[in-house]
C-alpha cells in the first residue's frame, strides 16, 4: 500500500525538496518515531491513507468552474500523521494538539476545512461538536464557509447536512454532529464538549483563553483533536507565540510531548529574506507546482510585495515579513530586546539566591493607580547580572486593568509577582507600603542597596521614606534621550551578549521587556525606551534601566557632563527658590 506521509517525509529529509529547518525536524521526527521500538504508538498506513483518499474526494468551487481537489505533499503529510498514528492495539489516535504555521494562501483554510468535514461526518463519533473559532465572529467564518463551499460544491456531499447560514451551524445527518462557528466573545462553547476545534489566525489572540476553553472540553473525549491554524505574527507576548516556542523546542527534542503534531513552515534563522528561493520555504502550496518545481509567476508576485516592503519600511515591511514569509517580528522593528536574546536569559534564580549580595535599586512611580514597579540589579560572581523586579498595584484598579490592558494581571498576583495594596482606599498607588516592603526584602535577605535610582516624576511624597530605609545615595534619572542613550545601549548589548540573568518564573518581566521598543532618536540620534500603545506597560523595564542607569555610572566611569551639572545645579536653585515663596 502506497504511504503518501512517509514518502514525504523521506523526500524532505533527503534533500529532495527545499524547506526550513522547523519543517526537515516534523518530518525526520515522524520517520525517527516509525523506527522506536519501545514507542507507545504505531503509524497505521492504512488510517493515513483512507483519510487523505477522502480528502481527495472533495470538489473545490470556488474559481472557474468546478474541479476535484488534489492534495500537496505537505497536505498529505499533516493529514496522514493527523489520522495514521495511534496508540498500540487501540484505535485512539496520538495527537491531541495540532499546530501549524504556514504563510498566508498556503491552505490553512482548505485544511481546516476539511478536518471539519472529516470529524463532522466520518469519525464515527455521534452528536458531537465541532468548533470553528477566531478573536472575531468574521473571522470564525471563514473555516465555516470553507466546509460550506466544499458541501454547495458536491450533491453527493450535500446530501450528508443540514445548513442553517442564519447562526452559522452545519449538522451532519450522519452523526448529529454539528459544525458552528464562534468568536471569542461568544460564550456558546463553555460547557460544551467538541471532538475537534479549529483556532484560527492564533496568532491574533490576545490571550490563550479560548483554546484552553477548547482543549480543556475535550479532555473526556477519545481521538479530540485542538488545532491551532495560524501565519507568525508580532504579538510577542501572546499566546501564539509562546506556543510557537514551546513546538520548536518540541522538534528540537528539548522537550517531549507525543500528542503534540507540529508542522512550521519557515525560513531560517540566517536566510537572506530578499533572496526568492528562501520564500518557498515559508510557502509549501503557493509558490510550488504539483511536481515540486518553484512556480516562477508565484514568486513573481511575493516579489512585487517585497518592493514595496524594502523601499516603505514600517507596516509594509511587518506584513510582508509576518504573512508572506511567515516571520515573527515586532511591529515596528524598533523592539528594545530581541525576544530571542532575552529568553536565553531565563534561569531558575530567585531572589533568594541573592541573600547578602550588593545590588541595586531601581524604582518606576505610577501616577493614580497605575502599575509601579521596582527592580534589584545583581553584580554575578562571573561578571553577568542577575535582574529581579516586582510590581504593585491598588486593589480595586485590578480588574480594571485587566480589561483595558488585556494582560493577566490576575495570574500574576497569584503568582506572587504583583502586589495589591488595600492603603489610600485601594484606588491610589500606596507609596508607604511599597517602601514597607522593601524594606522588609532588604531586612529579610540582608542585602546592601548600594545605589538608587528613580523617576523624578511622583516621587515627591516617596523619597523621605525611601531616604529612611536605605543607606546609600537616591540619584534622580531623568527620562530624558540625552541622559539614557548610553544607558539603554549598554543594556540592549548586555542582553545581546548574554550577561542579563532572570528568573525564568517572572511573566510580568518578560511581557514588560518585549513591550518595550525603542524611542524615535532626537536630534542628536539619542534614544529610550517606550512603548507601543497605552495598553503594553513597561513599567518594570522603566524601573530596570532606572537601576542600570547607577550601576552603569558607578561601575563603568562614567562621569556626568557639564550639560547634566548644570541641569541638577538648576534644579537645586529652583528648588530653594520654591521653598522661598
Amino acid at each position: 500500500m502506497r504511504d503518501r506521509t512517509t514518502e514525504y517525509a523521506k523526500k524532505i529529509v533527503d534533500g529532495e525538496k527545499l524547506c526550513g529547518h522547523s519543517e526537515y525536524l516534523a518530518c525526520k521526527r515522524h520517520l525517527d518515531d516509525m523506527q522506536r521500538k519501545d514507542f507507545s504508538y504505531i503509524f497505521d498506513v492504512e488510517q493515513a491513507e483512507k483519510h487523505i483518499s477522502l480528502a481527495n474526494e472533495l470538489t473545490i468551487g470556488e474559481g472557474e468552474g468546478r474541479k476535484p481537489l488534489k492534495t500537496r505533499g505537505f497536505q498529505n503529510f499533516i493529514l496522514g500523521s493527523l489520522f495514521g498514528w495511534r496508540k498500540k492495539r487501540s484505535k485512539i489516535r496520538r495527537f491531541r494538539e495540532c499546530y501549524i504555521q504556514i504563510g498566508r494562501q498556503n491552505g490553512k483554510s482548505f485544511l481546516a476545512g476539511e478536518l471539519c468535514n472529516d470529524f463532522a461526518t466520518f469519525s464515527g463519533y455521534e452528536m458531537g461538536r465541532v468548533f470553528c473559532t477566531a478573536t472575531k465572529q468574521d473571522q470564525a467564518n471563514i473555516v465555516w464557509d470553507e466546509v460550506n463551499k466544499f458541501i454547495q460544491s458536491d450533491k453527493n456531499l450535500k446530501e450528508l447536512y443540514k445548513v442553517r447560514e442564519y447562526d452559522r451551524t452545519i449538522k451532519s445527518l450522519v452523526t448529529g454532529t454539528e459544525i458552528k462557528a464562534i468568536g471569542r466573545d461568544t460564550k456558546s462553547a463553555d460547557g460544551f464538549r467538541s471532538i475537534l476545534a479549529v483556532i484560527d489566525e492564533y496568532h491574533a489572540h490576545k490571550t490563550n483563553q479560548m483554546y484552553k476553553l477548547m482543549l480543556d472540553g475535550q479532555i473526556k473525549v477519545d481521538n479530540a483533536l485542538t488545532l491551532a491554524i495560524t501565519t507568525a505574527g508580532f504579538n510577542l507576548n501572546g499566546p501564539c507565540y509562546e506556543q510557537y516556542k514551546f513546538c520548536k523546542k518540541v522538534l528540537s527534542g528539548a522537550i517531549e510531548k507525543d500528542s503534540l503534531f507540529i508542522f512550521i513552515a519557515e525560513m531560517d534563522e540566517d536566510d537572506d529574506i530578499w533572496d526568492q528561493h528562501n520564500w518557498a520555504k515559508a510557502n509549501p502550496l503557493y509558490v510550488w507546482n504539483e511536481d515540486d518545481t518553484l512556480n516562477d509567476e508565484m514568486l513573481a508576485r511575493i516579489a512585487e510585495k517585497a518592493i514595496d516592503a524594502r523601499e516603505k519600511q514600517g507596516e509594509d515591511l511587518v506584513n510582508f515579513l509576518t504573512k508572506s514569509l511567515n516571520y515573527w517580528v515586532t511591529y515596528n522593528g524598533s523592539a528594545l530586546i530581541d525576544a530571542e536574546k532575552w529568553h536565553d536569559g531565563a534561569c531558575d534564580l530567585t531572589i533568594d539566591d541573592m541573600a547578602g549580595r550588593d545590588c541595586y535599586l531601581g524604582i518606576d512611580l505610577s501616577s493614580g493607580g497605575d502599575l509601579t514597579s521596582i527592580a534589584l540589579l545583581f553584580p554575578l560572581d562571573d561578571g553577568r547580572l542577575y535582574i529581579w523586579s516586582h510590581s504593585y498595584m491598588p486593589e480595586l484598579r485590578l480588574a480594571e486593568h485587566i480589561r483595558t490592558d488585556e494582560a493577566p494581571y490576575g495570574v500574576w498576583k497569584k503568582q506572587q509577582l504583583i502586589t495589591l495594596t488595600s492603603g489610600m482606599y485601594g484606588i491610589k498607588t500606596d507609596y508607604h507600603y511599597i517602601t514597607a516592603d522593601v524594606a522588609a526584602l532588604i531586612e529579610r535577605l540582608h542585602i546592601n542597596v548600594v545605589g538608587c535610582g528613580y523617576d523624578n516624576h511622583n516621587a515627591g511624597a516617596f523619597l523621605s521614606d525611601l531616604e529612611g530605609i536605605l543607606d546609600c545615595d537616591l540619584t534622580d534619572v531623568k527620562q530624558s534621550a540625552r541622559n539614557l542613550n548610553d544607558v539603554t545601549r549598554d543594556f540592549q548589548l548586555s542582553v545581546e551578549a548574554g550577561q542579563v540573568r532572570y528568573d525564568k518564573s517572572n511573566g510580568l518581566l518578560t511581557w514588560s521587556v518585549l513591550n518595550a521598543i525603542i524611542s524615535e532618536p532626537n536630534s542628536f540620534g539619542e534614544i529610550k525606551v517606550d512603548k507601543q500603545t497605552q495598553k503594553n506597560r513597561i513599567d518594570p523595564v522603566d524601573a530596570i534601566i532606572d537601576a542600570w542607569k547607577v550601576w552603569f555610572v558607578r561601575n563603568q566611569n562614567v562621569k556626568a557632563s557639564t550639560d547634566d551639572m548644570l541641569d541638577d545645579y538648576l534644579a537645586i536653585v529652583n528648588t530653594k527658590g520654591d521653598e522661598k515663596d
